[in-house]
């Protein structure tokens, strides 16, 4: 609900159109709605610029379900995150058009597909185990009203795979780039655009990459001046921050 929203309510119940009872149902979200196990943020889009997203890992079916069901009665487009196949099982039954990506873990409602976006978003990933969570990067954006083009597996090891992109990453507004092992193909990248490239460090390697650690590390340390990096494996926040970066300003929030 946004301040629009509010004045028109607000004009309704002193215009006499609506009854108190009504101006109050339709208020009380305001800040958020407790439903005892979570308070639902529906302040959210207003604030940040998209609704609040469900974070999967950890809740119960019904705690995920239960919250979907509020959000998606205000909310055009839904994001859950870190989900299961049986808990979309459920949401489909409140949405029939939800999707289910296997690819990401991910449920996502999207029924509004307005290009909110001055340009596309590129999402590379060094090979093809970082997918998952650049395809979480990629849903995100998408759903936040961007055009997105995907680059798979172009990894350092093959540079040339990387090179034969660079139209495409340089006709880009943002890059995202998910890579584990060494995480060095974010350096790469913005050495070759002029634009903001944020660098997902993926927690996938042998022993001594730590779970991500030292592809958090290597892209920290990047000496391409536009790499910024977010946390390991969080494709969600590289597709947000992205979208914010891309958004045109009469869709900014």
């Amino acid at each position: 609900m946004n301040t629009e929203d509010i004045k028109n309510i607000l004009e309704a119940f002193a215009g006499g159109s609506i009854e108190t009872e009504t101006a109050i149902e339709q208020l009380k979200g305001l800040p958020y709605e407790d439903v005892g196990y979570a308070k639902i943020d529906h302040g959210r889009a207003e604030r940040q610029g998209f609704p609040e997203v469900i974070f999967g890992q950890g809740k119960t079916r019904e705690q995920i379900v239960g919250i979907f069901e509020k959000l998606v009665e205000r909310a055009p487009n839904v994001l859950i995150t870190r989900t299961t196949a049986d808990v979309f099982g459920e949401v489909r039954n409140v949405i029939s058009d939800a999707e289910w990506h296997e690819s990401a873990n991910l449920i996502r409602v999207l029924r509004d597909t307005t290009d909110r976006g001055l340009g596309e978003i590129a999402i590379v990933t060094a090979g093809t185990s970082d997918i998952p969570v650049a395809e979480e990067a990629a849903l995100t954006a998408e759903a936040m009203g961007n055009r997105v083009v995907r680059i798979w597996d172009a990894g350092v090891a093959g540079i040339h795979r990387i090179i034969s992109q660079r139209e495409i990453l340089q006709n880009a507004r943002v890059v995202i780039v998910a890579a584990g092992m060494e995480g060095a193909l974010p350096s790469v990248v913005g050495g070759l655009v002029s634009v903001p490239v944020i660098g997902v460090p993926t927690s996938i390697g042998y022993g001594a990459s730590f779970g991500g650690i030292a592809a958090l590390l290597g892209m920290l340390n990047s000496c391409s001046s536009n790499v910024t990096v977010v946390n390991i494996d969080n494709g969600f926040g590289a597709g947000f921050t992205a979208s914010l970066i891309n958004r045109r300003p009469q869709d900014s929030r």
